[in-house]
């Protein structure tokens, strides 16, 4: 396993091996030690997936604190556009977001801290995206940020999005608790 460093701080690519054999493939993606001996949380408290229409976009995500979490994303099918925006107050890439196509072959996937907003483009049909998080689903502290209002350009032309995403407000207006 290998981790990558972004240009946000704390969230990170991780890398493992794709092993391939006349079976198929296979990739280890926690090991719980792994994670301790490189300071990256691994309290992982809900599993989630979803199966993903092309130009489906979700996003951008987050918990409201004290609920707020950390996320491990990766790919098992298809790919996808996954974007990740910084909003802690403090932190030096705030307001900054961060783009990577994950899919199922290349064998990385992100590790995204506290404090961060995520969402993603499906690039393919029943693309399959699962995420790990350290807290449980909260209602009352869900909560989202418009996806194009921090500069991001999404590379799809007629996107599908639920009604839920289309109500959330625009960042330059987001009061950050981070």
């Amino acid at each position: 396993m290998k981790i990558i460093e972004t240009p946000i701080s704390g969230l990170f690519v991780l890398e493992t091996k794709n092993f391939q054999d006349e079976r198929g493939a296979f990739q280890k993606l926690f090991n719980e030690q792994y994670f301790k001996d490189n300071g990256l949380d691994c309290d992982f408290k809900e599993l989630y997936y979803s199966v993903n229409n092309k130009d489906v976009i979700r996003g951008m995500h987050f918990q409201l604190p004290p609920h707020d979490h950390v996320k491990m994303v990766y790919v098992s099918k298809g790919r996808i556009l996954d974007v990740v925006l910084d909003l802690r107050k403090g932190s030096a890439s705030y307001g900054n977001y961060f783009a990577i196509e994950l899919n199922e072959h290349d064998a990385r996937y992100l590790y995204i801290p506290k404090g961060l907003a995520h969402g993603f483009a499906s690039l393919e049909q029943d693309s399959i995206v699962n995420y790990a998080q350290t807290s449980c689903y909260a209602p009352d502290h869900d909560c989202g940020i418009d996806r194009n209002s921090f500069g991001f350009v999404w590379p799809v032309e007629n996107p599908i999005v639920s009604g839920r995403d289309l109500t959330f407000r625009k960042f330059s207006e987001f009061q950050s608790p981070f």
